[in-house]
């Protein structure tokens, strides 16, 4: 029997209208669409008329989902997977199924579109020659040793990119009171940008120094998750 495919198909970071021609044609074409969250993701599905069967595969799916959508893929069928918003694989469960499609020689085709890691780039203004993701920062075990690196980094003028990272509303302050706190005499040659509510309707680009924008959180945080993008610009 023919094997099936795995679509990995990007969906809207929060305008509904940013989703490719070939994204719609692809989640009403396969035989089930794999949500981190169905309910939020039937929004978007609703909005383009898609009555394809979802199924949910979350960071909290347990490894029988992940083998009944294995089984679907060897057994012919295609799968697409979505995440909330973005492209799925990128800080969400998506990876671990990836992995096993390809473990298991299922085809496995990415169909492009938003992302919030690029989308913040592109509208920063920092260099984009080359660039680091790292997700989300540890919260505890591992943080400081990762923040001095880069202050040792930009201390030997060996930091030639731009630092991009995610963080949540209520974590945002404390963040950048620790890059303060851990980039220690390289902190003011930071360039900051945070890019927050991305292509949704209050959607907000904070640029500065790191304590120029530390000092603006501190007197109120806006809502929405935080795309965060660091530059040192004494290289």
């Amino acid at each position: 029997m023919e094997l099936g495919t795995l679509y990995i198909v990007a969906t809207p970071i929060g305008n509904l209208e940013d989703i490719t021609l070939r994204a719609l044609r692809i989640l009403k074409e396969v035989n089930l669409i794999a949500c981190e969250d169905t309910r939020h993701s039937r929004v978007l599905l609703d909005k383009y008329e898609i009555k394809t069967p979802t199924t949910s595969y979350h960071s909290y799916s347990n490894d029988s989902k992940l083998q009944f959508i294995i089984e679907k893929l060897t057994s012919g069928h295609s799968v697409a997977v979505i995440s909330d918003a973005g492209t799925p694989g990128i800080s969400d469960p998506a990876f671990t199924l990836i992995r096993a499609a390809r473990d298991a020689n299922i085809t496995i085709t990415p169909i492009p579109g938003a992302s919030a890691l690029l989308t913040a780039l592109v509208a920063s203004g920092l260099p984009m020659h080359h660039f680091r993701y790292y997700g989300f920062l540890p919260l505890k075990k591992g943080r400081q040793t990762l923040l001095t690196s880069w202050r040792t980094a930009a201390e030997e003028k060996n930091l030639d990119e731009t630092i991009i990272f995610y963080e949540s509303p209520h974590r945002i302050a404390r963040t950048l009171e620790d890059l303060i706190k851990h980039l220690g005499n390289t902190a003011d040659g930071w360039d900051v940008v945070l890019g927050r509510e991305l292509t949704k309707l209050h959607e907000e680009f904070i640029r500065g120094s790191l304590s120029e924008v530390s000092a603006r959180l501190k007197k109120s945080t806006p809502k929405g998750e935080f795309v965060v993008l660091l530059s040192y610009r004494r290289f």
